[in-house]
């Protein structure tokens, strides 16, 4: 089985990680993860690209604050001896983290979410409802 994990740092994060490392201890084989996180892309101010911040910037500032945001999952992974493949993404993040599922052929999307009440997630809406809406595979939210 193949799941892809969605990751942002957070203390939710951790709390899906930790779901994850449980749910394939019930498995009969490991499963391959697929860790991911996704950065939203640095806004284009016009008249600055290439000459203030360079493209080797941007990257750099993606790299940085996506291993980041993988770190505290990478450490329980560890811990638990569970094999992953960390990939840091750029993009819209629901759509980013429901496209790379299906590029990586997984069977389930885990991420965790910080549990907005519904009134919240009517106004302002959570990447965990998008992913929901977008995906065609199953998808486990962990509170």
């Amino acid at each position: 089985m193949k799941i892809l994990l969605a990751v942002d740092g957070s203390e939710c994060a951790v709390r899906a990680t930790r779901k994850l490392v449980e749910m394939s201890a019930a498995l009969k084989e490991p499963p391959g993860v697929e860790l991911v996180t996704v950065q939203l892309p640095v806004p284009h101010v016009g008249g600055f690209s290439g000459k203030v911040i360079s493209q080797d910037m941007i990257e750099s500032h993606y790299r940085a604050e996506g291993e980041k945001a993988l770190a505290p999952s990478v450490r329980v992974l560890q811990e638990a001896k569970v094999a992953y493949t960390p990939h840091i993404l750029v993009g819209e993040i629901a759509r980013a983290i429901v496209e790379e599922a299906e590029k990586r052929g997984c069977e389930l999307i885990c991420m965790g979410t910080r549990g907005m009440g519904a009134a919240s997630s009517m106004l302002i809406g959570s990447i965990g409802i998008k992913v929901l809406h977008r995906a065609r595979i199953p998808v486990t939210l962990v509170p």
